[in-house]
């Protein structure tokens, strides 16, 4: 390891020792081949770290949910992922059947397709049914795939996503490349204080974490959350149970 490498672990670890970073993470597990064995671990993980949640596909909600049974981390299930092409009535149905099985917090990928084709009063109306379906029982968080937006389509995905009711935006699915600080900082200035934002797609390093957070994100999406945390505390560092990077993504966002 080089003099400047450690000088950035010193800094990271520095920074961290101020920023509880467990409680920004929902430990993403997204994989369309991840299985009833990966959700048992996802959650047990979770539980163990203290994320904030954990984020599985619809078919494993009600498994995860009685897995964190009066645990700390809650439960989130994407709606129309990843592509957002499905139509309000698919949307509502996937919602309704997530927060019957307890999802406790939703993310509704924007239907792109509208947006760009100037159908804005139909993407407001998706986003607002789902989140008076959600009520005040679930939190909601719209997924603007951020790179896939011209910038004024941003500012306008972001004014109605907020109009709409949502709690949360995020930046990426994770499927259309990845977060940079600068959309966090956007983000931001756009929404000053009126929601969350959850930054998410290729966040692969503890201090690009940190650095997202210091930026404003409330929220981090990402299946690394062991790693970074067992690389950040000592303690936890060489565990019995410890896996590559390699072997968490096949599984994982």
């Amino acid at each position: 390891m080089t003099l400047a490498s450690d000088e950035q672990a010193n800094s990271n670890a520095r920074r961290a020792d101020s920023i509880d970073l467990a409680r920004f993470i929902d430990h993403a597990l997204l994989h369309p081949a991840a299985g009833p064995q990966h959700v048992e671990q996802w959650c047990a993980e979770a539980d163990r770290y203290g994320f904030a949640g954990v984020c599985v596909m619809p078919v494993h909600v009600r498994q995860a949910v009685a897995l964190l049974h009066n645990r700390q981390p809650v439960v989130i299930c994407p709606i129309g992922f990843p592509s957002g092409a499905t139509t309000t009535l698919v949307k509502r149905t996937e919602a309704a059947e997530a927060l019957d099985n307890g999802a406790r917090e939703l993310e509704v990928m924007l239907n792109l397709a509208l947006l760009k084709a100037g159908q804005t009063d139909a993407v407001h109306q998706e986003i607002a049914e789902i989140t008076d379906m959600a009520g005040s029982g679930a939190l909601v968080k719209v997924i603007l795939e951020w790179s896939l937006l011209e910038p004024a389509e941003r500012q306008l995905a972001v004014e109605i996503a907020m109009d709409a009711g949502a709690a949360f935006l995020k930046t990426h699915t994770g499927w259309n490349g990845g977060v940079a600080i600068e959309d966090v900082r956007l983000l931001k200035e756009w929404t000053r204080g009126r929601v969350g934002i959850k930054a998410a797609g290729g966040i692969h390093t503890v201090g690009q974490a940190l650095d997202l957070i210091e930026a404003g994100a409330a929220r981090l999406g990402t299946s690394r959350g062991v790693e970074f945390l067992r690389r950040d505390r000592s303690p936890w560092s060489g565990s019995s149970d410890a896996e590559s990077s390699d072997d968490r993504e096949s599984a994982a966002e």
